[in-house]
């Protein structure tokens, strides 16, 4: 998995306008069948965790859990940031083929 190219894709599509972050407004995403993919940071509470993986999985959005908040919102400009939305699916598939490859020795 390569993290730099992940977080510049990030970086990419929040200029772009192409994510909407925080856990309300990435609900609203996949409730309205915007969203094409969803981020976790991997020290998401087990609230937040429960809530997204269950929306996601009831509209079948898929979601990968990655980095922590603080490398998430840097990664976009902002501050720390928990749920990432990706709203276009070129983002989303190029995300989610990166996010699937294997850990490198």
């Amino acid at each position: 998995m390569n993290e730099k190219k992940i977080y510049s894709l990030l970086g990419l599509a929040a200029r772009a306008r192409k994510i909407v972050t925080g856990e309300d407004l990435a609900v609203d995403a996949i409730r309205l069948g915007k969203a094409k993919l969803v981020i976790l940071s991997a020290d998401a509470s087990d609230n937040t965790r429960s809530k997204i993986n269950d929306k996601s999985a009831y509209y079948g959005i898929p979601v990968h859990e990655f980095g922590t908040r603080y490398e998430l919102g840097h990664a976009i400009g902002k501050e720390a940031r928990v749920t990432l939305a990706i709203m276009d699916s070129g983002f989303a598939t190029k995300l989610s083929s990166l996010l699937e490859e294997p850990e490198e020795d």
